[in-house]
């Protein structure tokens, strides 16, 4: 009899969709991956198609199967990650009323900060864990309710992209508790629904799905689906969780005592709690892993995004890769001192979620002067970077214990001068695992779990080998403690002018 011992990790994200089939070992058996669009219409709209990405989901799955060069017959499961804080409204009947709007649609950020002004903010922060900013569905749907009403009252079902993958897959309207509890709606003491919000909102549960915990799975696949994908019906497929927990089991970072760090498009700072904690500053967020395993943590818009904004305006090239004029940046960047001979650069291009939460929020160069090149800039523009990450960190201070390891992750980690920033401005070692896909791998590993291929989470940790380690450099990191302290200050003082900047700019930009 063939072994069940494969299993498909699936990470649906904001611009692909991508899949792996995982051995017991950890080891990749077969990749897949599956990109789609963003619209982006108007100012501060982001959405996307759900259909699109439910085809990618069924593209992905089907091209492991078919090139992965075993018996199908071996695989257990699948198990799913997804972007977190997407809404899509469907009416009666379970058709859409709206696209999918993403987590970096702004739309929200006049009635963002309605509840925070007009409705004690902070009390639902506490209670939902999910900071207050425009890309929360709470948000979102107050929005909708308020400046889109004929939407809002069409609609009759409130889901995001991956209850809308199971909605067609399986015909049930369910969410794992991890998705649920970064919508602003869940309430992460009680573990259901928030009542105060659902007030909030005018509606009942029953507009919203059936909350499961992370392991659970269900079977019953739809037959024109399991056809195409080339799996039984019985196959089970796992809800999983959100992507940025799963992150942290990809990477062996679920004892508490090691801090995950990502910079891909965007960024994070996260860390695994044994119970919901909260900041009484609304500062970060506290999403589920499981029942017993919290994440906490700020993610950051401004990541290798920055960087590739800084590639675009200070040394566009026709004849070069993309590849090769990352890596001509940073080989230049690395030529310049640390601390940019006194060079900041706040990077809040794309606004700024944690540590700031502020919609609104500008980049800015600070100290510039003749002395200056597009080289200071380059480095500048990569300090500001993880000066903001490690700004993050100093919150979560606050409210927990700091670990005593970093395990990186990102399209950052293929540069040693990324890596060795992370180092020298966190003061600790950094290491980097060489795990693929890590919230492919964590969406794997809570399935092997509960289907009793691996004992434990903790045995994701024989799984995630190391790549890299760097340790701090003195002289380096005594010019980020000075350097970093004005970074802050200057921040502060720019903050009270981002709002009036924001509003001549939706003025006066065509």
């Amino acid at each position: 009899m063939t072994a069940l011992d494969l299993v498909i990790g699936m990470d649906i994200g904001t611009t692909s969709t991508k899949g792996v089939l995982y051995d017991t070992d950890g080891t990749v058996i077969a990749t897949s991956d599956k990109l789609y669009s963003l619209i982006q219409d108007q100012p501060d709209k982001a959405e996307q198609n759900p259909d699109e990405i439910l085809t990618a989901v069924v593209s992905v799955i089907s091209n492991i199967v078919r090139d992965a060069g075993v018996n199908r017959s071996r695989i257990a499961g699948v198990s799913f990650s997804s972007a977190m804080h997407s809404l899509i409204l469907l009416d009666k009947e379970e058709q859409l009323v709206t696209q999918s709007i993403t987590w970096a649609d702004n739309r929200a950020h006049r009635w963002t900060q309605h509840i925070k002004d007009e409705l004690n903010g902070i009390e639902i922060y506490k209670r939902t864990g999910t900071p207050l900013h425009p890309m929360s569905p709470l948000s979102k749907l107050l929005w909708l309710k308020n400046d889109e009403p004929a939407l809002y009252k069409k609609a009759r079902y409130f889901i995001g992209i991956k209850e809308y993958i199971f909605l067609r897959l399986f015909k049930r309207r369910i969410v794992d508790m991890s998705i649920a509890s970064a919508t602003g709606m869940y309430n992460i003491h009680t573990l259901d629904w928030d009542e105060g919000v659902l007030d909030l909102l005018e509606i009942d549960p029953s507009y919203l799905s059936e909350v499961v915990e992370t392991n659970v799975s269900i079977t019953g696949l739809d037959k024109e689906y399991a056809h195409v994908m080339g799996l039984p019906v019985s196959m089970p497929f796992f809800i999983g969780a959100s992507d940025g927990v799963l992150s942290n089991l990809g990477v062996n970072a679920i004892d508490g005592k090691t801090l995950a760090l990502t910079i891909g498009t965007s960024g994070a700072v996260r860390m695994v709690v044994n119970e919901p904690r909260v900041d009484p500053k609304g500062r970060t967020f506290c999403y589920a892993l499981t029942k017993d395993r919290w994440v906490i943590g700020g993610a950051v818009n401004n990541g290798g995004i920055v960087f590739r904004w800084v590639r675009d305006q200070l040394y566009p090239s026709d004849t070069l890769t993309n590849s090769e004029n990352y890596n001509l940046l940073t080989e230049k960047a690395s030529q310049i001192a640390a601390g940019s001979n006194g060079l900041i650069f706040h990077p809040f291009l794309g606004g700024e979620r944690a540590p700031l939460w502020d919609a609104d929020a500008k980049g800015a160069f600070i100290g510039l002067t003749h002395r200056h090149t597009r080289d200071h800039m380059i480095r500048a523009a990569l300090e500001g970077i993880v000066f903001n990450l490690y700004s993050v960190l100093l919150v979560l201070e606050e409210i927990a214990p700091l670990p005593k390891r970093i395990h990186a992750t990102g399209g950052f980690a293929r540069s040693s001068l990324w890596r060795q920033l992370l180092a020298d401005i966190f003061e600790q070692e950094v290491v980097i695992p060489e795990s693929f896909e890590s919230s492919c791998l964590g969406a794997a590993v809570l399935a092997m779990e509960e289907l009793d291929l691996v004992n434990s989470l903790e045995s994701v940790s024989s799984m995630v080998g190391v790549t890299h380690t760097h340790i701090p450099n003195k002289a380096h990191f005594e010019a980020y403690r000075e350097l970093f302290p004005i970074f802050i200050r200057t921040t502060r003082l720019l903050q009270t002018e981002f709002a009036t900047l924001a509003d001549f700019q939706r003025k006066y930009t065509l």
